[in-house]
């Protein structure tokens, strides 16, 4: 029987009329539902029998991500096993000892070697780690432009944006709005760069989680009558240097990351999730 990769495989597959007669807000939130195995892809009447014949009628056995996301990056090992790291060390931005490629991750180092080992002394989760070890495999060396896109005008950008915006941007805002040190901290601890006025936000921060993907974080603080917002931007290269699924994974990992510094610092979970 045949089995989803991922959540856009089985969108692909919907109506997209958020009709909700799953009882879902929307066909995107359906599309997950299903490939967490919380609901039968069959609860849509719009997808064709043979379709549904294909990938079974019956509920999935509920899917653990991050046991997902673990094979993933051990399948992401072995194909490093298979690459030139020499000549990947110059397509990435990284360098090459002879032994292991070095990337710079949030400012600090982040190695592997030719048998998929890594060598970091950052926090790398399974959500991190994977979007890394593919920027090795896939990256085209493409130079930055210095022009900041969003995720939705990205070339296959937008079929991904509203799952980015709700695990990312939204995830992100909830977490300035309650973590003051915020930016502050991602200066210090992540090598970021504060710079000005940016969209006109209030506070503009540049990360580097990898060195041909920069990424542009951007908050407006709540005003009377406003609420607050928040968005991540990158450079007009970001798809052709990670791909559109490393890009999301990317800022999933990313949002996640900061929300464990955020519980370190006291920040209730209940006011991050």
């Amino acid at each position: 029987m045949a089995k989803f990769q991922n959540i856009m495989e089985i969108l692909k597959v919907l109506p997209k009329t958020n009709c909700r007669q799953c009882r879902e807000k929307t066909c995107m939130a359906f599309a997950a539902a299903v490939f967490k195995g919380e609901k039968e892809l069959a609860l849509c009447p719009y997808v064709p029998a043979e379709v549904i014949e294909k990938y079974g009628t019956q509920k999935l056995k509920t899917r653990n991500i991050d046991e997902d996301l673990d094979n993933a990056v051990n399948q992401l090992k072995q194909k490093i096993r298979q690459t030139d790291l020499a000549a990947a060390a110059g397509r990435t931005g990284g360098r090459y000892d002879g032994q292991k490629l070095t990337l710079k991750v949030m400012g600090k180092d982040f190695g592997v070697d030719a048998d998929g080992n890594l060598h970091t002394d950052i926090h790398a989760n399974p959500w991190v780690t994977a979007p890394i070890l593919n920027y090795i495999l896939c990256c085209q060396g493409t130079p930055l432009t210095g022009q900041w896109t969003s995720m939705r005008e990205l070339p296959s950008g937008k079929d991904w944006y509203h799952f980015f915006q709700h695990q990312c941007e939204k995830a992100l805002k909830k977490l300035a709005d309650s973590y003051t040190d915020l930016f502050e901290d991602l200066v210090h601890l992540f090598d970021g760069k504060q710079v000005e006025n940016h969209y006109q936000s209030d506070v503009s921060v540049v990360l580097r989680p990898l060195p041909l993907v920069p990424l542009l974080i951007c908050y407006w603080r709540a005003e009377e009558g406003m609420a607050s917002n928040l968005n991540l931007f990158f450079d007009t290269t970001a798809e052709e240097n990670l791909g559109i699924q490393g890009l999301y994974a990317l800022g999933t990992g990313i949002t996640r990351m900061f929300q464990k510094l955020a519980q370190r610092h006291g920040v209730p979970v209940s006011s991050i999730n």
